[in-house]
């Protein structure tokens, strides 16, 4: 439809350092430390936003390996490796928790389940037609989907150029390191912060997890690289 701004997925990685080197100089000093940032190849591959909630929902405060073998018998549960509507309706609740899924994320696959058969969940193809503030707010409202995932979603997978996700720890230790900071700065400072690396705070984000590894004895972890 005309009027209807239509985004792509990924943006120009050489701009966007190019960008924020020219506008931080504390940050260019760190960039030219870490190791290169490349071009994400999820953001050209197919992408079934249901299947990556549901994923993230039986990722949420396990292990890697644990969530993994979770999703392992629920793939096999369901006969697929695609978690959605029409799939996890195969288990009753009783089977979910047999493959160790707890309660509350139960609870939460059916609501996003149910949201998805009532289409209140957008596909891939309705995402490039909104803006990233939509696109929260048409999934947060889903059980245990909170403003954090929805954000790592835009980076990882829908390749927006300008989410700053402020209360995540490694971007906030990243920008305690290139500001040498005695403690994390709050979400609300780093937000304002980062207001002079718009449109590319996505490239900063990447950036500053970089700086928090490069930093920190053990890398932090992120459940959707």
């Amino acid at each position: 439809m005309p009027g209807i701004p239509t985004h792509s997925r990924g943006f120009d990685i050489e701009a966007a350092r190019a960008h924020l080197a020219r506008r931080d100089r504390k940050f260019a000093r760190w960039l030219d430390r870490i190791a290169p940032i490349a071009a994400d190849p999820r953001w050209q591959e197919p992408f079934d936003p249901v299947d990556a909630l549901a994923r993230a929902i039986l990722y949420q405060q396990l292990s890697g390996r644990a969530a993994g073998t979770i999703v392992a018998r629920v793939e096999q549960g369901i006969g697929s490796e695609r978690l959605h509507a029409g799939t996890l309706g195969r288990l009753d609740d009783d089977a979910l928790r047999a493959c160790g899924v707890s309660r509350n994320k139960i609870l939460a696959l059916r609501d996003l389940c149910a949201r998805e058969l009532r289409g209140e969940v957008p596909g891939v193809d309705d995402m490039l037609g909104l803006r990233d503030e939509e696109i929260v707010n048409a999934l947060v409202p889903i059980r245990g989907i909170g403003l954090w995932t929805v954000q790592m979603m835009l980076i990882f997978r829908l390749g927006r150029p300008d989410v700053l996700p402020v209360d995540d720890l490694g971007v906030r230790r990243g920008a305690q390191q290139i500001d040498h900071l005695d403690d994390l700065p709050k979400p609300r400072e780093l937000a304002e912060r980062g207001e002079r690396w718009g449109p590319f705070r996505s490239y900063a984000a990447l950036a500053l997890w970089r700086i928090s590894d490069l930093a920190a004895v053990a890398p932090v972890k992120r459940s959707q690289e």
